[in-house]
């Protein structure tokens, strides 16, 4: 357990040294895209989930 203690210790301090850098502004950009993009494929899926249950082929 200690281990991973440090392992999340390590990781936090060099995510903590990057974000202090001019690097973060454009991993913000790409995790807002990715954010974005995710959205969107979780609302298709939805959508999707609810026309089949409505059609009556859903497989579950």
């Amino acid at each position: 357990m200690l281990k991973w203690a440090l392992i999340f210790l390590v990781v936090s301090l060099v995510a903590g040294a990057l974000g202090m850098t001019p690097i973060a502004r454009g991993a913000a950009t790409i995790s807002k895209i990715l954010f974005g993009i995710f959205v969107l494929f979780m609302i298709v899926v939805v959508v999707l989930v609810i026309l089949a249950l409505m059609a009556g082929d859903a497989l579950f």
